[in-house]
């Protein structure tokens, strides 16, 4: 490998694909966790109609929390590695994800689960999860694709969805989850090898002057309308997203096909995720991003609604994995080259990390929520409602987003032109 390669922008492109396969690998595998966790950990209460079941609830909010500290974190997060750099960033959390991985493997209690799952994994989660890597790559990326590279970035944590996911659940039924989860917190431990590759690339072509500071830029976000469209809109795609990641399993081992069918499913939308987001990065450096986001948003409700309308086999669960699979994360070049496109890279991952925590908040909503509605109905039906609803509202919001640069950067680009 040529030195100019090894610090390259494209070489901090691969590493950070590299990064976000294990971090959101495991991270997508909680919910293979559910039942074996809840079933092993003897969690037990008593459903609306007075009968003993199998309490949910526990796992769900361990793992809700887990998404919503992730989410509160990564603005602060983000705004560290903006003003200090992100390598020790990247490091300390890449450690601290880990650890939490293996703390979930002793957890006996709710209160183990708790503190592994909800407080490290999720204060690890947000150091080395998208905002940080898109910040990075959206910095070095040459203008003009921009959107793209942000797509193969997402592709990297698909990539890790469809790999991992699926080996999590064989662990699971042959080893068992303790092993599971021990493996999957020492994959998680590449994350350091792997910013430290690109320390030197990273330090290198990521320390831009810049006469905004960061308290001038986070003003000019706050008084954008666009910008809270935008934010209010990304809490509708955590909404649904981490609802089908976290309680698809649990849904479908109701049904005739089993819940041993939900792996093969999250594999496939990891699988048609890499095409969707590929086919987003491309389409979004030529049309307008908000467009393609409403159109987007409103085809994933039409999607859920006929998956959950029709009888369920392992034919309709393959077309529902398949095509929800291709819209899955094409959301996230699309909303971060549009919080790119009106405020500039320089800022991105705290302005990028404030739009990622309504995500997250959106996430932890609907995956408290599926546990709750799971436990006191018996069924997912009032969940699948929501996040249907949920879906056309967010079409909606994205039209009027004003999409154009705002003045200072218009400035400086004609300044540099």
């Amino acid at each position: 490998m040529s030195k100019a390669f090894w610090r390259s922008p494209q070489f901090v492109l691969v590493s950070a694909v590299g990064i976000i396969l294990f971090a959101y690998g495991g991270r997508q595998s909680l919910g293979m966790f559910l039942r074996p966790i809840t079933e092993a950990l003897g969690f037990m209460t008593t459903n609306a109609q007075g009968q003993a079941v199998q309490n949910f609830e526990p796992m769900s909010f361990a793992t809700a929390l887990q998404v919503l500290i992730y989410g509160c974190a990564a603005p602060f997060v983000g705004a560290i590695a903006d003003r200090w750099g992100p390598i020790k960033v990247l490091i300390i959390s890449g450690l601290v994800y880990a650890f939490g991985l293996f703390m979930m493997s002793q957890a006996t209690t709710e209160t183990g689960l708790v503190v592994s799952i909800g407080f490290l994994m999720g204060i690890g989660s947000s150091g080395i999860a998208l905002p940080m890597l898109l910040s990075i790559v959206g910095r070095v990326a040459p203008e003009e694709r921009r959107t793209f590279w942000l797509a193969v970035v997402v592709s990297g944590g698909t990539a890790g969805q469809m790999l991992i996911v699926p080996l999590s659940n064989y662990m699971i039924g042959s080893q068992g989850w303790v092993f599971a989860t021990i493996v999957l917190a020492t994959m998680a431990l590449m994350v350091v090898p792997l910013t430290l590759c690109i320390s030197h690339a990273a330090s290198g072509t990521l320390s831009k002057k810049d006469k905004q500071s960061l308290g001038q830029a986070i003003k000019e976000a706050g008084h954008h309308h666009g910008f809270w469209l935008l934010v209010t809109g990304f809490y509708v795609c955590g909404f649904q997203v981490q609802f089908i990641n976290n309680h698809l399993e649990n849904y479908l081992d109701g049904t005739i096909v089993g819940g041993a069918m939900a792996a093969t499913a999250i594999a496939l939308i990891g699988l048609f995720n890499m095409f969707g987001t590929q086919t987003a990065g491309v389409i979004g450096d030529k049309l307008r991003k908000k467009y393609l986001l409403a159109n987007l948003y409103m085809a994933r409700s039409v999607i859920f609604l006929i998956f959950f309308i029709v009888p369920v086999s392992k034919v309709s669960v393959i077309i529902f994995a398949c095509s929800v699979g291709f819209l899955w994360l094409a959301t996230v070049p699309l909303t971060s080259g549009i919080v790119a496109q009106i405020f500039g890279p320089r800022y991105l991952a705290t302005l990028y990390g404030v739009v990622f925590l309504s995500h997250q908040l959106g996430s932890f909503t609907s995956v408290w929520l599926g546990g709750i509605i799971r436990t006191q109905t018996g069924s997912y039906d009032y969940a699948w409602y929501m996040i249907i609803v949920a879906g056309f509202v967010a079409a909606l919001l994205h039209w009027p987003i004003d999409d154009k640069p705002v003045a200072r950067l218009r400035a400086e680009q004609e300044a540099a032109a």
